[in-house]
């Protein structure tokens, strides 16, 4: 391996997800994993084929880049856009074969234009049920559905909503709410005469705790690479369920050791001199920082070296931590350090990253860098 650091993707961890959120949904519900934000951290084009292959039917990508770079790579399944499209790319992701989330008039008309070319367009409406980011409000639903209709060229494939607060809570009482929204209207559409085939509004929690929610479509997104939601849900769901439903994380990161040095006792180590070592110490320095995705705030973290925790020492830099192996014999040059993952019979989780970092398991994976190689293994 010629790089500095890498990411080992494990192919079975992710068949497991994709096979376990299936065993839930069962065989008639359309699985739509989300692989948007290069497959949170990932690797979008490598993860898509992978989630493909284990069974997933559609995937769901934030942007038309994305697509394309998707349709680039060889892949035909059906595509849903989930984020915004400007309106001077509304033609391209018709010509792309996507579905397209809409929600703005003037996605409408760019839409009904582009369609007049001879590109049929599918498109789902997504209605604001309490998330109050994108979304047509329950007022206007039924006029903005009404005139989607009558347009040419468009079919109104889908009818989606997003949850606020079903994962960060055991009391899922405003998710209800939302569900409550969410049937009341698509029922609405369905009295006036407007029939929307496919209904979606399940993320990973949802998919997990809420059968009721799958409807025709799901999307899941963090369970599918091996991560749960949050603690509330694991706990939601192995205090009421426990039906042998297990997630296994797919991502390693490693980096090279770059050096091995003794630093006296008293010395500082790092910007700013905020760690000064307590004895002699025995230093890896390792050529990962924040422009790689290891948080700059990280104080009191640790990498893995030889399968034993190495502290992380001073501030993160931009290309390079500095760990405290002192204890563990045998470190030198290009050893591997594991950032994340397992090593022995120790395991750094991205949720132990990000109690460190002060974030989520999902900010962790999804900011590590692109440019650093994705890695099929096993």
């Amino acid at each position: 391996m010629s790089e500095l650091t890498w990411i080992e993707i494990s192919k079975s961890a992710l068949e497991n997800n994709i096979q376990q959120l299936r065993k839930i949904i069962g065989k008639e519900t359309i699985l739509c994993p989300c692989v948007k934000a290069n497959a949170y951290g990932h690797g979008l084009i490598e993860t898509s084929k992978l989630f493909l292959d284990a069974g997933a039917d559609w995937l769901s990508v934030n942007s038309v880049y994305e697509a394309g770079s998707l349709r680039k790579a060889g892949i035909s399944a059906p595509l849903y856009i989930l984020g915004y499209v400007p309106l001077d790319s509304v033609q391209l992701a018709i010509k792309l074969n996507c579905r397209l989330v809409v929600y703005n008039p003037d996605t409408l008309k760019s839409i009904a234009a582009a369609a007049n070319t001879g590109n049929t367009a599918k498109i789902h409406l997504k209605v604001e049920t309490g998330t109050n980011r994108q979304g047509i409000s329950l007022n206007s639903l039924k006029a903005f559905a009404q005139t989607a209709k009558d347009l040419k060229g468009i079919e109104i494939e889908g009818l989606s909503t997003h949850f606020a607060n079903i994962e960060d809570t055991t009391d899922h009482s405003y998710a209800e709410l939302q569900l409550k929204h969410f049937e009341a209207s698509a029922a609405s559409l369905k009295k006036a005469g407007i029939n929307i085939p496919l209904l979606h509004c399940a993320n990973s929690a949802a998919v997990i705790l809420f059968n009721k929610t799958h409807f025709q479509m799901v999307r899941p997104g963090i369970a599918c690479y091996g991560m749960w939601p949050s603690p509330e849900t694991y706990d939601a769901y192995t205090h009421e369920i426990k039906n042998g439903f297990h997630l296994s994380p797919a991502l390693t990161w490693k980096a090279k050791i770059a050096q091995v040095k003794n630093i006296p006792k008293g010395e500082p180590i790092g910007y700013g001199c905020t760690y000064t070592a307590e004895k002699d110490t025995n230093l890896a320095i390792i050529p990962v920082g924040y422009y790689d995705g290891f948080d700059r705030s990280i104080t009191h973290g640790h990498v893995l070296i030889n399968g034993q925790k190495a502290p992380v020492r001073g501030r993160v830099c931009m290309n390079i931590i500095m760990a405290d192996i002192t204890g563990i014999p045998g470190v030198k040059a290009e050893d591997e350090a594991v950032l994340m993952g397992r090593n022995g019979d120790e395991v750094i989780t991205a949720e132990d990253f990000a109690a460190w970092a002060g974030t989520i398991n999902y900010e962790v994976t999804t900011r590590i860098n692109e440019r650093i190689p994705r890695i099929i293994v096993k």
